[in-house]
């Protein structure tokens, strides 16, 4: 047998390793089904056509919000994430706490929080120093839009969990593991089937353009500089917020030594649907902006088969997105919201 396939092979008994001692692990810990998780019962259709039984759609996904009620101030959600409770036979300090956090609160491409109840205000916080905590409850997100946690994630959420656990004294209860994953993939069906991403292209119709040029048009119209070379962002009004709006252009342009050297047909503007609420108005903020920046560089918008998009088709899009809020809506995970916004990134 060669040295590579005998590599191969080990690597290949070590990923199956894993797997089995999470699973192990995770039923071994749960004395319990954690009753704050929600289970999602059946599988949405994907569909924004305008006369979708918007409905009928709290009968597909229920949700279990009373459980997380008495939980002030808590970040942890039961619609999006795996809770696993951590219960202590008497209180900690965050001080000794924050020592033992594991380094990296990630499982995989899934975050995951921990949350302390303040023994003195009684309210859900991340833990900091100073405080005194009687319980803990941390939750590794289901599902995003990577996909839905899968057995090798929870098994690194549920050995991080472990190491946390017997750092600071507390007893764990974890879900079962296949019951959890099944959960993650039926809400990752859903908000696979109930994702809305916008985008047009402004394409020239003459000149091209330099890249301080189309800067200096979207600036007129509020854009910004975004954290990235080659993006401007509408800011939102909530503080701390998603941007309303993304104008995308190419990078390499807005990096040129000389601008002029670096010329361009093409900026995309996009929206993305979920991580703005319906009150914000960015449909229509979309529409808006690519009219004005349309004037501003002499361009045409359209869609991504390069069809002009007309008054009609974005009169359509507005009809689907109304059935698209509702149903987010009757589901708990209205656009903008931070569910919404955890769940869809």
């Amino acid at each position: 047998m060669s040295l590579t396939t005998s590599l191969l092979l080990l690597a290949v008994a070590v990923l199956v390793g894993l797997v089995l001692h999470g699973r192990w692990r995770a039923r071994q810990l749960a004395t319990q089904q954690a009753a704050r998780a929600p289970v999602l019962a059946e599988r949405v259709d994907p569909t924004l056509a305008p006369d979708a039984a918007a409905d009928s759609a709290s009968d597909e996904l229920p949700l279990l919000r009373a459980a997380m009620a008495h939980r002030r101030g808590a970040r942890l959600d039961a619609l999006v994430d795996i809770l696993a409770p951590l219960s202590l036979e008497q209180p900690v300090s965050g001080d000794m706490v924050l020592q033992h956090m594991p380094a990296s609160q990630r499982a995989g491409s899934k975050p995951f929080y921990i949350e302390g109840l303040d023994a003195d205000t009684g309210d859900w916080t991340p833990v900091r120093a100073g405080a005194r905590y009687s319980e803990f409850q941390a939750g590794v997100q289901m599902a995003n839009r990577s996909g839905a946690i899968n057995e090798i994630e929870y098994s690194e959420f549920v050995q991080k969990l472990q190491a946390f656990a017997d750092a600071v004294g507390a007893a764990p209860e974890l879900p079962d593991m296949l019951e959890a994953v099944a959960r993650a993939r039926e809400l990752d069906a859903f908000a696979s089937s109930h994702d809305a991403q916008l985008a047009l292209v402004l394409r020239a119709n003459a000149a091209a353009w330099s890249a301080g040029f189309v800067q200096q048009a979207a600036a007129r119209h509020g854009f910004v500089p975004g954290a990235m070379a080659g993006r401007m962002v509408l800011p939102a009004a909530e503080e701390g917020a998603p941007p309303l709006l993304t104008l995308a252009f190419d990078a390499q342009a807005a990096l040129a030594d000389d601008p002029q050297a670096a010329p361009m047909r093409e900026v995309a503007l996009w929206l993305d649907v979920p991580q703005s609420p319906e009150s914000a108005e960015p449909f229509p903020a979309w529409q808006q902006a690519a009219r004005a920046l349309a004037d501003d560089l002499d361009a045409t918008a359209v869609d991504d088969q390069g069809a002009p998009i007309t008054l009609h088709a974005y009169a359509q899009i507005g009809q689907e997105l109304a059935v698209l809020y509702r149903t987010l809506e009757q589901h708990d995970l209205a656009a903008g919201s931070p569910a919404a916004r955890r769940l869809f990134s």
